[in-house]
């Protein structure tokens, strides 16, 4: 009984040492997440309050209305100062003037008959008279192609003022609309940039939460790991009868087993022949265990396996449970003595002898 008493004990004070080094090693994992954390919700505090301010990449356009002006007081009537053609009536007047002096010189002259003279001077009239006409239709002519060419010339010169008009208007807002569109690329181009680096420091701090969540979680596991330790040596003694009761002689210090020595995997150490071993199986690491059969799987896919312990200390007989190295690395406590121990609490299958 005495033995038994010591396996309980060697088995529970590894189980306190791995659990007070491990809750320390937890402790301090928890600390620098947490303060990783904290400078990360800084560096966004900060980052976020030095952003770029929002922009209207429209705020400088300027109407352009200013540029349309009329072009009606370009506009005139070349026709509106058209003259008669006087002069070549004036020339009329004259050569019909001169033809009658010139018959009436001829007449005194020659002493001819009235009517001769006056079929000469009538000859002279309408000679003259046909010339003047030609004259006058000429110079109505030349009034009138003036006046046309003129009409033309503005006519394209309105043309040509409407036409620098309109591309100094439509090229002021082109020039204004990309001046906006620029500024707009910019701003969206380096609120990409910032995006991303709020993404990357909100990454961060999700691992750092993660990472304070799995300290704590191995601080309660090695806390765990301690008490069982306790417990595991309380109830081997009351197993034995107690310390008074037999021959055995009570454990006063207990001193961990060399690295050579195969040790217990967690401290819930139960007597032989109890089905439920606790939350934490004695030995799940694969190299304490033989005859290793698998005999089905959990409803999360885990393998199920029956076993004997190499080291009848641990327990004799056949077992159930799981080997460490396949299942969730959260569900294995590392050892101080180098061995894997399970916590079947936060697994579904049951550690058992069968």
């Amino acid at each position: 009984m005495a033995g038994v008493v010591l396996a309980a004990g060697i088995g529970a004070a590894t189980s306190l040492i791995g659990g007070f080094i491990g809750g320390r090693k937890a402790k301090k994992a928890a600390r620098q997440a947490k303060a990783e954390r904290d400078r990360i919700n800084g560096a966004i505090k900060a980052f976020e309050q030095n952003r770029q301010a929002v922009i209207n990449p429209y705020s400088d356009v300027k109407s352009l209305a200013g540029l349309a002006t009329d072009l009606s007081g370009e506009m005139s009537n070349p026709y509106a100062n058209l003259g008669v053609a006087t002069s070549a009536a004036e020339i009329k007047m004259e050569q019909t003037d001169l033809a009658l002096a010139a018959t009436l010189d001829t007449l005194q002259s020659t002493g001819a008959s009235a009517g001769g003279a006056t079929a000469l001077a009538n000859a002279a009239a309408r000679s003259k008279k046909d010339v003047a006409a030609d004259i006058e239709k000429q110079e109505a002519q030349n009034e009138k192609l003036s006046a046309q060419g003129e009409a033309e010339l503005q006519s394209k010169q309105l043309a040509e003022k409407a036409r620098i008009q309109s591309i100094q208007i439509s090229e002021g807002g082109r020039a204004q609309m990309a001046q906006a569109q620029g500024k707009s690329f910019e701003f969206q181009a380096q609120e990409g940039r910032d995006q991303a680096t709020l993404d990357r420091m909100a990454a961060g701090l999700s691992q750092s939460n993660a990472n304070i969540a799995n300290a704590n979680a191995a601080q309660a596991a090695n806390t765990a790991a301690m008490i069982g330790g306790v417990g595991d040596i309380a109830g081997a003694v009351i197993g034995a009868g107690g310390f008074g009761g037999g021959n055995e002689t009570p454990i006063t210090s207990v001193t961990p087993p060399a690295a050579t020595t195969v040790v217990q995997d967690t401290s819930s150490t139960q007597p032989s022949g109890v089905s439920n071993m606790g939350s934490m199986g004695t030995g799940s690491d694969r190299r304490l265990k033989k005859n290793i059969k698998k005999i089905g799987k959990s409803s999360n896919g885990l393998n199920i396996y029956s076993f004997e312990y190499i080291d009848k200390s641990y327990g004799e007989g056949t077992y159930q449970g799981v080997m460490s190295d396949e299942i969730p690395k959260d569900a294995v406590i590392k050892g101080a003595d180098g061995f894997d121990r399970v916590d079947y609490s936060i697994i579904d299958v049951e550690f058992k002898k069968i």
